[in-house]
């Protein structure tokens, strides 16, 4: 059987996709601007 191509990481998800991750360069700063006015109830992990 083929290896599930999904194997979940909690610590590399926060890391590359976590508040502060986003909040360290200028594009991941859009990315929560855009989200926020776009009424997201979560901006990030």
């Amino acid at each position: 059987m083929p290896q599930r191509t999904y194997q979940p990481n909690k610590k590399r998800a926060k890391k590359k996709h976590g508040f502060i991750s986003r909040m360290e360069t200028k594009d991941g700063r859009a990315v929560l601007k855009r989200r926020r006015d776009k009424g997201r109830a979560v901006l990030s992990k």
